[in-house]
C-alpha cells in the first residue's frame, strides 16, 4: 500500500468519506479523523477536532508513522441562527469547529510539510460570499476559512506548501437527503442552480483529489467554488 498519508478530518460520512475514498482510489493513504473513529476507508483515528491537545497528539503520531503529504480540513457543523437571535454559545460552537479547528489543524500539520512541501485543502462554502438569512454564524465561519487560506498560502508558499479553499454549494448527502427531496425545496433548487439541482459528494471529492494528484505549484491561496454556478446566478 502506498504510504503517502493525507489527513482527512470529519471523514466518517458525507463529503469527508467521499474525499477519503477518492484519495485511496488514487493511491494515497487517507488517515481519517472523526469523533467515532469508524469508517471503512484508510486508517481510522479517533479525534475531537475541537480538542487542541488531542489534535496535536494525533498529528504527531500520524507524522511519525510515515510520510505526511497533506491535509483536508473537512470537519464542520451547521447551526442556524439569525443575526438578531443567534446565541453567543451557538456562534462560538460554530467557530470552534468550522474555523478554529481549521487553523489548529493547518498549524499542526505545517511542521510535517515544511521540509518537502505538500498541500492543504480547506473545505469552505459558497455561503462565504452570500448574505444568507438565519445563517450568521455559518456564513461568518466559512468566510474566515477563506481568509485564513489566503494568509496561509502567502506565508507558506516559500516552503512549497499550497493551501486551497474548496467551497461547495448544496451537496446532497445522507444528512440532508430527506430535506432536499421535498418537492418545494427541489423545485426551488432547480430554478436557482443553473446545473439543475444539488451536487453530490463525489463532485467535491474528485476536485480535492485532483488538487493533490496534479500538484499545480502555481495554484495556491484561491477559493474554488463547486456550486453549479448558483453563487454567480443573478
Amino acid at each position: 500500500m502506498n504510504n503517502r498519508q493525507i489527513i482527512v478530518t470529519g471523514a466518517s460520512k458525507g463529503i469527508g468519506l467521499s474525499v477519503a475514498s477518492e484519495l485511496a482510489r488514487r493511491g494515497y493513504l487517507p488517515v481519517c479523523l472523526s469523533r467515532s473513529g469508524k469508517g471503512d476507508v484508510g486508517r481510522q483515528v479517533i479525534c475531537d477536532m475541537t480538542d487542541e491537545s488531542a489534535v496535536r497528539r494525533a498529528f504527531a503520531e500520524i507524522g511519525a508513522s510515515g510520510p505526511l503529504v497533506g491535509l483536508v480540513n473537512n470537519a464542520g457543523v451547521h447551526i442556524p441562527g439569525s443575526a438578531a437571535t443567534v446565541t453567543t454559545r451557538d456562534f462560538e460552537k460554530t467557530f470552534a469547529l468550522n474555523t478554529t479547528a481549521v487553523m489548529v489543524a493547518a498549524r499542526e500539520v505545517f511542521p510535517h510539510l515544511r521540509a518537502a512541501g505538500g498541500t492543504i485543502v480547506n473545505i469552505g462554502s459558497f455561503f462565504d460570499k452570500l448574505g444568507v438569512p438565519d445563517n450568521l454564524a455559518y456564513c461568518a465561519s466559512k468566510a474566515a476559512v477563506a481568509a485564513m487560506t489566503r494568509v496561509q498560502a502567502v506565508e507558506w508558499a516559500k516552503y512549497g506548501i499550497r493551501v486551497i479553499n474548496v467551497a461547495p454549494g448544496y451537496i446532497e448527502t445522507d444528512l440532508n437527503r430527506e430535506y432536499l427531496s421535498r418537492a418545494k425545496v427541489r423545485n426551488w433548487m432547480e430554478g436557482r442552480i443553473p446545473t439543475g439541482g444539488p451536487g453530490n459528494p463525489e463532485d467535491v471529492a474528485r476536485l480535492v483529489a485532483a488538487l493533490f494528484n496534479e500538484e499545480i505549484g502555481f495554484l495556491t491561496g484561491e477559493t474554488i467554488y463547486v456550486d453549479g454556478a448558483q453563487g454567480i446566478n443573478h
